[in-house]
């Protein structure tokens, strides 16, 4: 097999299975209600300030009422604080509970150590090859997110 057919099939595998594996390592016991999209608009809300739903769904790359969806249901788990601001009473601003951040820090930790195992063995030199690499994957996804 040569190096295109390797790496074809190499990342066919790894994309199969991310989410799957990302599912499995989030749903512990205490996070059993939650799903990987659930920690992704978690992440996305971050632990710093409120964060309009505008610039939380643009981070997603989804719409504003497909983020409200998501919103709706964190709220009813005790995840999210939904609160109007108090300059433009149009503008909603959400932000994680104390039950959120303990989520986001779990959802970290699992990317943690999903990277301390990326770079495991490898020399600085290869992970900046990696980094050049994924660097230049995710251009490709995002050209065809944008249509280009």
């Amino acid at each position: 097999m040569d190096i295109n057919e390797t790496l074809n099939e190499l990342l066919v595998r790894l994309f199969r299975n991310i989410n799957a594996i990302e599912e499995q390592a989030i749903r512990t016991e205490e996070y059993k209600d939650m799903t990987a999209n659930d920690m992704h608009v978690i992440e996305a809300i971050g632990t710093g300030a409120a964060k309009n739903m505008t610039s939380v769904a643009k981070a997603l790359a989804v719409t504003t009422g497909t983020l409200t969806i998501s919103v709706n249901s964190l709220v009813k788990k005790g995840y999210v604080d939904r609160v109007r601001s108090e300059e433009d009473r149009r503008v909603v601003l959400i932000s994680l509970t104390a039950k959120g951040k303990k989520a986001f820090a779990h959802h970290k930790s699992f990317h943690e150590e999903m990277i301390r195992k990326v770079v495991e063995g490898l020399s600085e030199e290869e992970q900046m090859v990696l980094q050049k690499s994924l660097g230049n994957l995710l251009e490709f996804f995002q050209g065809i997110q944008n249509g280009r």
